[in-house]
């Protein structure tokens, strides 16, 4: 189980705010956050991660504590086991695409780097540079690269958000299998509605860094609540 109980002064396109989140995440649970830009979700994703500090606050990782601002605890993310993909997929520009995702391994094994590689349909490009690969392409490897660690908190800011259709379709399966082997707890950022009902358990929705709302994809994006894009449109809680 993941507790957090954090707050960390933001300051976003709209002016300073304030992220306060106080929340419980179960052991493989999928997680997704949600809500406008500047919400402050990709805040909180680099916070669990280690990334960003809180300001004040406690997280706690089963019995692990990652984070106590009164204690002054605050684990670097080399200890807290997390698997995070970065929304500019962050890759190393001086490694190929097998080397990218070999790294994130605490053990090598060329084994499990070849299965990564098959399942994110990346076997003809692993001798290539990032520079040499589309967006889609080097957020395949970015996330073949998260789950290599076989982490125990998987962090996913849009994960697929530059593949086509029929790509994300069945990188929803992928992830979604991939969460159910490795009894990962999940933690996703995603915009896209068809993703989070097919992907998330929980939805926690952010609006100016608070929790306006939390539970199943189903009862936050009611037909009342919430519509998007094209089909739908949506209101946040006033």
């Amino acid at each position: 189980m993941l507790k957090i109980d954090i707050q960390k002064a933001m300051l976003s396109a709209e002016g300073k705010t304030n992220l306060e989140v106080c929340s419980e995440i179960q052991d493989n649970e999928l997680l997704c956050l949600f809500g406008h830009s500047g919400a402050g979700k990709t805040t909180l994703l680099r916070i669990l991660a280690g990334l960003t500090k809180p300001d004040k606050g406690r997280i706690v990782f089963n019995d692990t504590v990652w984070f106590d601002s009164e204690k002054k605890i605050n684990l670097p993310p080399q200890e807290r086991n997390v698997g995070y993909m970065f929304q500019d997929y962050a890759l190393f520009p001086n490694m190929t695409v097998e080397k990218n995702i070999s790294f994130a391994q605490k053990e090598k094994n060329k084994n499990e780097v070849d299965k990564l590689l098959e399942l994110f349909d990346l076997e003809i490009l692993k001798n290539q540079h990032p520079e040499k690969l589309s967006g889609g392409q080097k957020q395949r490897v970015a996330l073949a690269r998260a789950l290599a660690a076989k982490p125990n908190v998987l962090l996913l800011d849009e994960p697929l958000s530059a593949l086509d259709f029929d790509m994300r379709l069945a990188l929803q399966h992928e992830i979604r299998k991939a969460h159910d082997l490795l009894n990962t707890l999940t933690v996703m950022v995603s915009h896209d509605l068809q993703e989070v009902f097919h992907l998330a358990s929980s939805v926690i929705m952010l609006k100016n860094g608070t929790v306006i709302n939390r539970g199943a994809p189903a009862e936050i994006f009611s037909e009342n609540t919430y519509c998007f894009q094209q089909r739908v449109c949506y209101q946040f809680n006033q």
